[in-house]
């Protein structure tokens, strides 16, 4: 603080204490702490009014013990707002955190000193990275909303677009970073590892082409494909593969055209993942639809006793699609067994199960122990198996099958199947409110259905019936789930328990979906699709992070609500007030060591939050 003569706007010269300090821009600027009094009375008291005021100010600071960043200012109750009055978002600043441990900063200056660019590929990235997790949008609109960050973000529309093509080309190096940063500190563990595939839509209506040579030859492929929509669409869609550690951190991942198989795409993931970060051995978990002779073989061999230099595998198996002798098997009571299920602290645990008179008349509520009920055993089979396009070759391998019964999972499945029969129902009443893309799902228990190939309405003269048969026979399975597993030393409830991990890597993909809004895509060259995936990879592998380090304290919405509220506004000079403060950003301020709970907050305390420093 120190003293200022400036004339007023009638010309008459005033004193007044000021502070210097530098804008967000870096601009040097005062604020006006106090008024001092006019120069011409202040003359007549003292020889030399500047020097005398200057000595009280420091006076005032050192009896006061003003630090740095304590300040004070004159509030005017007839000031207006600003008409273009905005705040900026510091929730950023926690995700820059986990950002700045990956080591993405180091990797792209290094890239950088190879390329012929203008513009900072990390800044940009940095921008995706947020502005996905907070604030999800296309590209454009991406650049057009950065100012709601506190920090600048200095480049151009053109450049964002342009970086894309070199973010493509970086998958692998960015991956291994990842890997490299967290690996011990996270204690990440791919003893055992998940995958899955899951798809994402285009609003368009026509397939990408493939680059196809002179002799009709497919030199690349094109990724927008029409296939089996996840959720139901007729447009194109992209096809993802992803990798996920026993920890639910997100490990590897590929794109797929959306015209092919997942079954073919477990092996080449794994395969490139182990090599890329070292894994010795894996046991890999999917579920039933990647059960295929084929990923069976190559990731475990004949999996007999002398065979075991090989990785694990614990699938999913369908009953319903099983053979005779299987099925025939798990409804079989012999050999089943009924365990109590306990928690970590040892104690049964239980459900409530509503007692009812047979009027339907809530009688009373009782707790229930759940039970595991049971069986396995050791098996040899014969597969056949796909050898340079041929599906001819025999391959004997032993694994442990696993069956149990879940009386939540009967009631479900019976539920579900009600849900659709009453839809089914309903096409057979009224065929002529249904078309092939409406009657998803119940088709499977209508017999005589059928559509028409260019209008998709089912012709008219037709004679819908349900398949009761088929109806009698699912009944029969309800409740039965099965598991197969190479690893024939596990017990059943170990398989189960590995095999029960798949709901993160179900849930990764809703977070993609929904919070990240990763779909619809809206870039459309094969280079900026493989950059927008890797910037949502990146920002699942950020959240997964963040959730281990508040111990999933809190769900991932409410924390992500807190992080867009963390916003603050600008109130004079260096001086911004925050806005928001809830329970998750306070235990955030201890892990982090930022702070947040002050009214008022200075410009360069600001910026030791947003870049990270003490």
């Amino acid at each position: 603080m120190y003293v200022r003569c400036n004339p007023n706007k009638n010309n008459i010269k005033y004193l007044s204490y000021v502070k210097g300090f530098r804008d967000k821009n870096g601009k040097v600027k005062q604020i006006t702490i106090e008024k001092i009094g006019n120069w011409e009375d202040l003359i007549k008291l003292y020889k030399n009014p500047v020097a005398h005021f200057n000595s009280v100010a420091d006076k005032r600071e050192s009896e006061l013990g003003f630090r740095n960043d304590d300040f004070n200012f004159i509030v005017s109750h007839n000031e207006n707002m600003p008409e273009n009055f905005t705040t900026n978002n510091l929730g950023y600043s926690i995700l820059k955190k986990i950002y700045n441990e990956l080591t993405l900063k180091d990797l792209f200056k290094e890239k950088e000193n190879n390329l012929k660019i203008d513009y900072d590929l990390n800044s940009i990235f940095e921008l995706l990275i947020y502005s996905r997790i907070l604030f999800p949008a296309s590209k454009n609109e991406t650049y057009n909303n950065k100012n709601i960050f506190f920090e600048k973000f200095d480049f151009s529309l053109k450049d964002l677009y342009r970086s894309l093509d070199y973010f493509s080309t970086l998958k692998d190096d960015v991956l291994t970073s990842l890997w490299n940063a967290t690996k011990e500190k996270y204690k990440r563990d791919t003893s055992v590892s998940y995958y899955d595939c899951t798809n994402y839509y285009f609003e368009i209506s026509y397939n990408d082409e493939d680059l196809i040579d002179e002799e009709g030859k497919v030199l690349e492929k094109g990724y927008r494909k029409k296939g089996p929509s996840k959720e139901h669409r007729k447009t194109p869609i992209v096809q993802l593969g992803l990798l996920m550690d026993s920890c639910g951190i997100p490990l590897s991942y590929d794109l797929f055209p959306g015209n092919e198989s997942e079954k073919t795409q477990l092996l080449p993931t794994l395969k490139k993942a182990k090599s890329k970060f070292g894994i010795d051995r894996t046991i890999i978990v999917a579920d039933r639809g990647l059960n295929t002779s084929d990923n069976t073989v190559f990731i475990a061999g004949k999996n007999d006793d002398e065979n075991t230099n090989h990785d694990g595998y614990v699938y999913g198996q369908s009953i319903i699609g099983a053979d005779k002798e299987f099925k025939s098997w798990t409804l079989d009571q012999k050999d089943y067994v009924n365990d109590f299920l306990y928690d970590e602290k040892g104690n049964k645990i239980t459900y409530k199960e509503t007692i009812r008179d047979d009027d339907g008349n809530i009688l009373r509520i009782e707790d229930k122990s759940v039970i595991f009920k049971h069986k396995s055993r050791m098996f040899a089979k014969t597969v056949t198996i796909e050898r340079e396009g041929k599906r001819k070759n025999k391959y004997h391998i032993y694994q442990k099958q696993m069956v149990y019964y879940s009386r939540k999972y009967a009631i479900k499945q019976k539920k579900d199947r009600e849900q659709v029969l009453l839809k089914a129902q309903d096409l057979i009443a009224n065929p002529r409110k249904y078309t092939a893309a409406t009657s998803y799902g119940a088709t499977k228990y209508i017999n005589n259905i059928k559509f028409d190939k260019e209008t998709g309405v089912i012709p008219d003269g037709l004679e819908l019936t349900l398949k009761l048969d088929k109806i009698r026979e699912e009944e029969k399975y309800d409740g039965y789930y099965s598991i197969v597993t190479s690893e024939k030393h596990l017990s059943d409830l170990e398989i189960r328990n590995i095999y029960k991990g798949l709901w993160e890597i179900e849930e990764t993909f809703k977070i993609s979906k929904s919070t990240l809004e990763t779909r619809p895509v809206y870039v459309w060259t094969k280079e900026h699709i493989e950059a927008h995936f890797l910037t949502c990879f990146v920002s699942l592998v950020i959240l997964r992070l963040l959730e281990i380090i508040i111990d999933k304290k809190y769900s991932l919405n409410y924390i992500l609500n807190s992080l867009r509220n963390l916003n603050c506004a600008h109130i004079k000079g260096d001086i911004y007030t925050i806005l928001h403060r809830d329970f998750a950003i306070k235990d955030i301020e201890n892990i982090f060591s930022f702070d947040f709970s002050k009214k008022y907050i200075n410009l360069s305390n600001i910026k030791k939050i947003t870049t990270n420093k003490k």
